[in-house]
């Protein structure tokens, strides 16, 4: 359902959420590193959501992406919708260009709660929320080093 760009822009929003504030910047590089993705890549989805006002960041030599108090209240919403659209979750699950609540497919009824109960949680869960629900558990952003746990 979500590229790898945008999972890879929602990783990186969490794992920033939980490592950067205002005082402590991270460099693409060492982002990259920690959540094993392409270095260039993640450099222009980074971008992409600082152009969006969804990260932070400063240029200079101790400068670096982060989340602000602001940034963390965005929803992934914000973030899906500036990397991937939202086009993709209104169409129907089999394809068909023309289904709905009057014309459904044959999994439409199965498959339009679901997708309604993803859509709310990304809209309305903020980020810092994720991250709270995130602490104390075993949910990970990355699987690096999980092996030595």
């Amino acid at each position: 359902m979500l590229s790898n760009a945008c999972k890879y822009a929602i990783r990186s929003v969490l794992y920033l959420a939980i490592h950067s504030n205002e005082s402590k910047k991270i460099g693409v590089k060492a982002i990259a590193e920690e959540l094993e993705t392409p270095q260039p890549f993640l450099a222009k989805l980074l971008q992409q959501l600082s152009r969006d006002n969804l990260v932070s960041s400063t240029k200079g030599p101790n400068g670096g992406f982060f989340l602000s108090d602001m940034d963390k209240q965005n929803a992934i919403w914000n973030v899906i919708e500036s990397i991937d659209g939202t086009d993709k979750f209104d169409n129907c699950f089999l394809g068909l260009k023309k289904c709905n609540g009057e014309n459904p497919c044959p999994v439409h009824f199965i498959v339009a709660p679901f997708k309604e109960t993803i859509l709310a949680d990304f809209r309305d869960k903020t980020i810092e929320k994720y991250v709270t629900s995130m602490q104390g558990t075993r949910q990970v952003i990355t699987l690096k080093d999980l092996d030595k746990l």
